[in-house]
């Protein structure tokens, strides 16, 4: 029997403590490599979604003197949301799950998040605003995520430039930085490619969170489509558990994240400071410039450009960086 674990990097405020992953009776799909070419890539890809998760089964978290047990949900899902008040300093720290079943044990390491203090967070959507995914049209997006491995997805001009400097704005040491959210349409299938190629392109490193994992080669034909509700939960539980900072939102305009964002400014109107929207196609788009003029009639700076200079340009303009 197969047994594996993935686990995601989780985060802490004063009080409370969240740490998530998933259970594997298959091998999870951050063990398929994302370097291979050609048809054996398309086969990586494929393989990520030929997964059989756990349900049921007892995990066991151990972080300082922290010791506790939950169980899996159906699709293998799990989260440890545990009162937490103990001094930690700011930055990333290790935590250990360990499972145990019949014959079988696994353990693994994983990250936590405590942020430094800082007057502001972001939140960033993934495809098509900063890793190039041709959201808008389906058969395209699908023959890039087949045919081009990790090293050969194109990232947009002048985009880390500009989350590098959102990530050290208003810090005074090397060591502390803003804290990076990423919350995308994605499946949790895509975490390690994701993360991968954050790490290639020296983006800021993040807390990931991303859409219910799929379990079979016909939902990766279906992949980042569908209901984006779980983007506005995500988003909110961010804000609500870190209230007291101030938000800057970045997404584009290629699905729905305008009008996913207005929502958030309408239910936290104090949480977000600015909102950056990339445009996809040679033209803006009327009802995003309406969303986004609603947004600057509720006191947010908004910029909807098609190049990061722009973004750039406007950041320091309003004094974000």
């Amino acid at each position: 029997m197969k047994l594996d674990l993935k686990l995601y990097r989780g985060y802490v405020n004063d009080q409370e403590l969240v740490v998530f992953g998933h259970l594997f009776k298959s091998w999870a799909p951050d063990k398929y490599r994302l370097d291979r070419k050609g048809i054996k890539h398309a086969f990586s890809i494929l393989h990520m979604f030929r997964i059989k998760p756990l349900e049921n089964v007892e995990i066991r978290l151990k972080f300082r003197d922290l010791n506790i047990t939950t169980k899996t949900q159906e699709d293998g899902f799990f989260q440890f949301t545990i009162p937490y008040n103990e001094d930690l300093k700011s930055g990333w720290h290790e935590y250990t799950v360990i499972c145990e079943l019949h014959d079988f044990g696994i353990i693994e390491k994983g990250e936590l998040l405590k942020p430094y203090k800082s007057k502001f967070g972001i939140i960033s959507d993934i495809d098509d605003t900063f890793l190039i995914s041709h959201s808008n049209s389906v058969f395209k997006k699908l023959y890039v995520m087949l045919s081009k491995n990790v090293n050969k997805r194109k990232i947009f001009n002048d985009v880390v430039r500009h989350y590098q400097a959102l990530s050290i704005a208003g810090q005074d040491s090397k060591e502390a930085s803003n804290s990076f959210f990423y919350v995308s349409s994605s499946e949790w299938n895509l975490y390690e490619f994701i993360e991968e190629f954050a790490r290639i392109h020296e983006l800021p490193k993040a807390v990931i969170k991303l859409k219910k994992i799929k379990t079979g080669i016909r939902d990766f034909f279906s992949s980042g489509r569908g209901s984006h509700d779980h983007k506005f939960d995500k988003i909110s539980d961010i804000i609500s558990f870190y209230p007291k900072l101030q938000y800057v939102l970045l997404g584009d305009d290629s699905q729905h994240d305008p009008f996913l964002y207005e929502k958030v400014i309408k239910m936290y109107p104090k949480s977000i400071g600015a909102v950056y929207i990339r445009q996809t196609n040679r033209t803006k788009k009327e009802e995003v410039k309406i969303v986004l003029k609603n947004m600057q009639d509720m006191g947010v700076e908004t910029c909807y450009f098609q190049n990061s200079d722009k973004a750039i340009a406007h950041s320091k303009k309003v004094e974000i960086i």
